[in-house]
């Protein structure tokens, strides 16, 4: 009988995990666009047909559109905030309350109908609120035709017309884009700075502009051979000089579309890893070329090493190209600024790569946990550089810990999680989302082992791929691969401000050759504990202390050090008190968390030296 229950309690368990995973849902969008630009006026004109699958279990009355063009007018929320926060973006500051009316965005919805029948809708700012004519009901699937025209704006945030490196046309959030629908509900966020979170599906556009100019970005080009301009070089003399050429992409499991088009772009293009075809577009301008060119063969490194560290790249190209204001991802593509110094140009790639991954296929919700997607591409980018570019930091994350440290002991942090848009500050935005959300991971490896977190990474990457994680989820991975209990650990990091603080209290003499170490919580966060000694005769041990919490050891970060594992350390005791067996007289340091890995907002009392 009872290996009969116990069989049954397991087949309990294990239906109760598949119901669990069985459960998640994401909706399904399908876009074809054809789009017409006026490279004149910067006006284009478009016709949109979005297939929508509701895959919720919930019926749905309303659906929201984006118009993030509407952020570039004066008066915008955009506008505003940027004019009212302490510490604006630069490149934002008051630009935008000074568009004339042919220098600011605008999308306008002509016509929108649903399944054949003319739709109510209003536009609020950034957002278009439609009214359906008829619910979409769960597992149903409902078309969307609309007609649409927009004007680009002079290149402010990331989109825009001629930027200052005289690049024509960043065409990023350029078209209506529906919204996401989760288990959360409806994210019809106002476009005002920063994040984005956009529905899984196909997209299939046409895009007519003059001939002159080469286009690149997200998808596949279909009619290489009809368009020249690198893609096919037997036809580029074939290439009409005047007229318009209309370029047809097809971009398979994304979430967004980007395209950038100049009349001097080079287009370039090797191989990467795995037969990926890596595109470069950037201006013919000599003092470009050179680091241009030295970056692709890099650009290759880059994308074998995330295809090792994360997971492999799914699509069969990606490409880097000139434009924007700075850095930023998009589906199969990055925009960058390209007038800089070679590292620089290699760091701003990493960075930006490595957003495919952590956002183009671990979908998160920017908005409300913008440290999942800019904190884990800085931490996987940062060690990308360290090695690609032979740094030889043996901590590469300790910029990143500074950062946040002087964000925990400046009086302004929020927790990470505030929306995006929420921040005080812009300072303390940056610092939260790219510093901490960083030394979330690396002191993730610090907690459970840095081969743990690495496969963990792995694990994440392979169970959650085309999907919308959530922090839950990648701290239930991380629990799966250490066997620890680490819920806590999300809890304080992102939820809270509680910081880290530990001290060495006092080291005293226990007589019998023994000496007593008293280690103290000042902060209110709980960690695990890393100490390490070392004898006047340079003798080196460590002891680690494991967080009661955590049900569960690390392996030993230094198998050529001898470790002793103490008594578990229960989180409301403010001190802890052992001893070891090194006489007092013959000590010469103790050093809590030696490596630094911890992120302990005040270090000067990690420390003991023996009295002279």
């Amino acid at each position: 009988m009872k290996n009969i229950l116990s069989t049954l309690s397991l087949l309990v368990v294990f239906a109760s995990a598949m119901a669990q995973e069985s459960s998640y849902w994401q909706q399904h969008v399908d876009y074809t666009m054809d789009v017409d630009m006026n490279v004149e006026d910067y006006n284009y004109t478009g016709t949109q047909k979005l297939v929508y699958t509701n895959n919720s279990p919930d019926t749905l009355n309303q659906v929201f559109y984006h118009l993030y063009f509407n952020a570039f007018q004066p008066g915008s929320e955009m506008d505003v905030r940027s004019r009212t926060i302490e510490d604006p973006d630069g490149r934002v500051k008051d630009r935008i309350s000074k568009l004339s009316d042919t220098e600011m965005g605008f999308l306008k919805v002509n016509n929108l109908m649903q399944d054949g029948k003319e739709l109510n809708y209003e536009v609020a700012g950034t957002v278009l609120e439609v009214k359906l004519s008829q619910p979409i009901m769960p597992g149903a699937s409902t078309t969307f035709d609309m007609e649409f025209n927009g004007q680009v704006p002079v290149q402010i945030r990331r989109s825009g017309r001629n930027n200052e490196e005289g690049v024509a046309l960043s065409m990023t959030q350029w078209y209506p884009k529906l919204a996401e629908y989760d288990v959360t509900g409806w994210h019809a966020d106002p476009y005002i700075g920063r994040e984005f979170y956009g529905v899984w599906g196909d997209f299939d556009v046409n895009i007519t502009i003059d001939a002159a100019y080469t286009l690149g970005g997200t998808g596949y080009l279909q009619n290489p051979d009809e368009i020249g301009h690198g893609y096919d070089d037997k036809k580029m003399s074939k290439k009409k000089k005047k007229g318009k050429l209309t370029w047809h992409f097809k971009a398979p499991r994304v979430h967004d579309f980007a395209w950038a088009a100049d009349p001097e772009f080079v287009h370039d293009m090797i191989d990467g890893e795995n037969g990926v075809k890596l595109h470069f577009f950037y201006k013919n301008d000599p003092k470009l070329a050179e680091n241009w060119k030295k970056l692709q063969p890099k650009t290759a490194e880059l994308l074998a090493y995330y295809n090792e560290h994360v997971g492999p790249y799914p699509y069969e190209q990606y490409s880097v190209i000139q434009g924007g204001d700075g850095g930023m991802e998009y589906a199969m593509c990055t925009l960058i600024t390209g007038d800089r110094k070679y590292g620089s140009l290699v760091g701003v790639t990493a960075h930006e790569m490595a957003h495919t991954w952590f956002q183009f296929l671990l979908a998160s919700n920017e908005t409300k946990n913008e440290w999942m997607d800019e904190g884990f591409t800085t931490y996987i980018s940062t060690e990308a550089m360290n090695v690609i570019m032979d740094e030889k930091n043996p901590n590469p994350q300790s910029g990143n810990y500074d950062s946040y440290i002087r964000l925990a002991n400046s009086g302004i942090e929020q927790p990470q999680s505030t929306n995006a848009d929420r921040y005080a500050r812009n300072a303390a935005y940056g610092a939260s989302a790219y510093s901490k959300g960083a030394v979330f991971l690396a002191q993730l490896g610090y907690i459970m082992g840095k081969e743990n977190l690495d496969e963990m990474i792995h694990k994440y990457f392979h169970d959650y791929k085309f999907k919308h994680p959530n922090p839950e989820n990648v701290i239930r991975t991380a629990e799966k691969v250490s066997g620890m209990q680490l819920d806590w650990y999300l809890t304080d990091w992102t939820q809270t401000t509680n910081t880290i603080d530990y001290a060495i209290k006092e080291v005293k003499d226990a007589g019998e050759g023994k000496t007593e170490i008293t280690l103290e919580r000042k902060g209110l966060m709980p960690m695990p504990i890393d100490l390490y000694t070392v004898a006047k005769d340079s003798t080196q041990q460590s002891y680690y202390i494991p967080l009661r919490m955590m049900r569960a050891e690390k392996p030993n970060p230094f198998s050529n050090i001898e470790r002793t594992v103490e008594e578990d350390w229960p989180w409301a005791m403010p001190t802890y008190t052992f001893t070891i067996d090194t006489p007092f007289a013959d000590l010469k340091e103790i050093m809590i968390d030696a490596e630094q890995h911890m992120a302990d907002v005040d270090r000067d009392n990690n420390g003991w030296s023996s009295p002279k």
